[in-house]
């Protein structure tokens, strides 16, 4: 895949992508970033979309009543944290939840708060 930098694995590119995104290996996933990532609603909708429609979507696919450097920054959130993961598409990025990964680390975790979010649905 990548090379492994503490704890990041920098993606590599295609001609297609532009630049590599760093993301956590699922063994430096910090249970306290998981949960600061899943604390912002707008996040938190980010990630419930994520899981229930499942594949990968573009990041201005998000309705979001936010301006774009404040949706950037919470992509960023969630990719550091390990929730997600993007990926350089041309002039877009791609993300795709990164619910298998969480699961191993962190047993029952997203089950639980996807079921706890389910107003946001």
């Amino acid at each position: 895949m990548g090379t492994l930098t503490t704890g990041i694995v920098v993606a590599e590119t295609t001609e297609a992508e532009s630049e590599p995104l760093p993301h956590p290996e699922p063994a430096a996933f910090d249970l306290a970033a998981v949960l600061h990532a899943l604390s912002d609603p707008m996040r938190l909708r980010i990630v419930v979309r994520l899981a229930a429609e499942g594949g990968e979507h573009t990041c201005n696919s998000f309705d979001l009543p936010i301006v774009k450097s404040t949706r950037t920054h919470h992509f960023k959130v969630l990719r550091e944290a390990g929730l997600i993961r993007q990926r350089v598409v041309g002039t877009k990025r791609v993300t795709s939840l990164r619910g298998d990964d969480l699961e191993s680390r962190f047993p029952g975790l997203l089950d639980a708060v996807l079921k706890g979010a389910t107003p946001l649905i």
